[in-house]
């Protein structure tokens, strides 16, 4: 009903997007902007690893964010906040503890989330990683998809994940997201080789798909993302 897909990309709704990819992990940011943007959050499943999100709960006092870090290294990637909140303050980006028109700190809110990736290797984002996202968000929005940033080390049952960006228009706004695709179960039906989100494609051999050996269980997969739009929101 009225959604099509644009052309838009995100950095004409106000945002940039910036990523620091390492050999088998990495960090994603998504720049809002000096003012910031209004934010909530929804954080579902067993096993989160968030940072600064109960922050964003309706009845707190603040309603904006400077950016949003995605991360792999599972709790320890939660570090590379760290460089991008320095390296705002830097800027003279953030929430003016004493108000907009009084002297005093900035704090830059920025909230986090990490999906669970050692088994893939070793490395673990930190302040470096998350100061170099944020410096290529601040330079232009880079559209990379794929095995970028915090899609690295993702998973999506037998195959990689990745970040993924999209948009679509619905009336007069636009409604994008930017995800990294890390999820428990397959994506791929095994009978068909068709992705179950694109069933009119087939990009697999279903019988060598079959063939593959399946990954162990884990219950550890989290996909993260952020969903934007210039919509007014409260």
């Amino acid at each position: 009903h009225g959604v099509v897909p644009s052309v838009r990309d995100i950095s004409e709704l106000g945002f940039s997007v910036g990523h620091a990819t390492q050999h088998d992990t990495g960090v994603t940011v998504i720049f809002c902007g000096e003012q910031g943007a209004v934010a909530s959050v929804d954080v579902r499943g067993g096993g989160p690893g968030t940072r600064e999100t109960d922050l964003l709960q309706p009845h707190n006092t603040v309603e904006r964010v400077h950016a949003v870090v995605l991360a792999g290294g599972s709790a320890f990637g939660l570090a590379a906040a760290d460089g991008v909140m320095n390296e705002l303050a830097e800027q003279g980006i953030g929430f003016p503890v004493f108000g907009e028109d009084k002297p005093g700190p900035r704090v830059p809110i920025v909230p986090g989330a990490v999906i669970f990736d050692l088994l893939v290797g070793p490395s673990r984002p930190g302040p470096e990683e998350g100061a170099a996202a944020l410096r290529a968000a601040l330079i232009g929005s880079d559209e990379s998809m794929g095995s970028v940033g915090a899609g690295v080390g993702a998973t999506a049952g037998k195959l990689r994940g990745g970040f993924g960006l999209a948009s679509r228009r619905v009336g007069e706004y636009e409604v994008s997201a930017a995800m990294v695709a890390n999820p428990v179960g397959e994506v791929i039906d095994p009978q068909s080789g068709r992705l179950y989100g694109a069933p009119g494609r087939t990009p697999v051999n279903a019988a060598a798909y079959r063939a593959l050996p399946h990954p162990a269980e884990s219950k550890l997969n989290t996909t993260i993302g952020a969903v934007l739009t210039d919509a007014p929101v409260t």
